[in-house]
């Protein structure tokens, strides 16, 4: 599945990676202590994730649960980078994301098997 989540939903889906399933009532509390979010802001972004299949509303009391991971997220988020900035390249994306920094040893030990497992 792949979903489109603008920061603002991110920031929601963040909490419930991180937390667990949740009531939308403590979401807003956790965002208002981290960013400041009021309760309406936070239930509004969270009907918007509800919308778009990011989020189940359950019964009772406005229960949220993900339906969506971080990893499809992330995965959906890179393939669109790639495509937009690379013509769909990953060699060329891990070309010009490679030779900006230097990697430490572990670093391009663990790049060596993650390549020897696509093998």
């Amino acid at each position: 599945m792949s979903i489109k989540l603008f920061d603002s939903e991110q920031k929601v889906m963040e909490v419930l990676w991180r937390e667990g399933d949740l009531h939308a009532g403590r979401i807003a509390e956790i965002l208002n202590e981290e960013i400041g979010w009021n309760r309406n802001t936070t239930y509004t972004v969270i009907k918007k994730c509800i919308e778009k299949g990011a989020i189940q509303r359950q019964e009772p009391k406005f229960f949220c649960k993900a339906l969506i991971t971080r990893k499809q997220v992330q995965k959906a988020e890179t393939n669109e980078l790639i495509d937009k900035l690379f013509g769909g390249s990953k060699l060329q994306f891990f070309s010009a994301f490679l030779s900006e920094d230097k990697l430490s040893k572990e670093e391009i030990s663990e790049l060596k098997e993650l390549v020897n497992k696509l093998k």
